[in-house]
């Protein structure tokens, strides 16, 4: 039993999405063909099904990278291997909107939790595989995306200089990539990210902004599972 994901291993599939919203961990099951609620414990909810076919769970882990890393961690050792973030995101360029699907193709590492696993120079990015089914699945579905590399850090409400010169050509900012990409490279698991923006280049979450945002949650949640279902077919061959 792990010590804080407690259930039976056979209810875990290799094909994770992990939100860090619990809600939106809940969206997402409720597109698979079936599911039921695994776990609900310190934080965690885990939920399984299928989707097409392909058994597949998603847990919401909260927010951060040290609850990441505990997540990933203890459902690797129940036997997941594959893991997608669907998350929201802050955006920092002109022309950046309410509702805009960003792929991550690297983080920079502004967190802690990652360092504990590999060094500060070490490269946070995504397994190359998962990227690409990301970006072939919304070309299938025809979802415009920005694919680009953003910054992760933990401390949400952190002074900071406004505008950050150092964060001028990144597309995303948010707090939990970094540390799956690494945790993600230590271990041998496959990751990706994929998120929403839930505000313009220069604003944070503008009520007039939601409608487009849950649009955005909504084609993010669309290509994560239409680009987890094509990877399980190619682990099939």
């Amino acid at each position: 039993m792990e010590w804080h994901i407690k259930c039976d291993p056979k209810e875990i599939a290799r094909y994770v999405f992990c939100p860090g919203d619990q809600s939106r961990a809940r969206k997402i099951a409720n597109h698979f063909d079936s599911h039921h609620l695994v776990t609900e414990s310190r934080g965690y909810i885990v939920l399984s099904g299928e989707y097409k076919g392909v058994a597949m769970t998603v847990c919401g882990t909260g927010m951060g990278g040290p609850a990441v890393a505990i997540g990933l961690e203890e459902l690797g050792h129940m036997g997941a291997d594959t893991f997608i973030r669907v998350g929201s995101c802050g955006v920092l360029q002109e022309g950046q909107e309410p509702g805009d699907v960003i792929i991550a193709s690297g983080t920079v590492r502004m967190g802690g939790t990652g360092n504990a696993y590999l060094p500060p120079m070490y490269p946070a990015v995504p397994t190359f595989n998962v990227l690409r089914k990301m970006v072939e699945s919304s070309e299938e579905l025809k979802i415009p995306v920005t694919v680009g590399v953003g910054a992760a850090g933990d401390a949400f409400y952190a002074p900071r200089d406004d505008p950050n010169p150092k964060l001028a050509h990144l597309v995303f900012v948010e707090m939990e990539s970094d540390t799956l990409f690494i945790v993600g490279q230590v271990r041998h698991w496959r990751t990706g990210a994929i998120f929403a923006s839930d505000g313009g280049a220069g604003r944070t979450k503008p009520e007039s902004g939601e409608a487009d945002f849950r649009r955005g949650e909504q084609n993010a949640i669309k290509i994560a599972l239409q680009a987890m279902w094509m990877i399980a077919q190619e682990d099939k061959k």
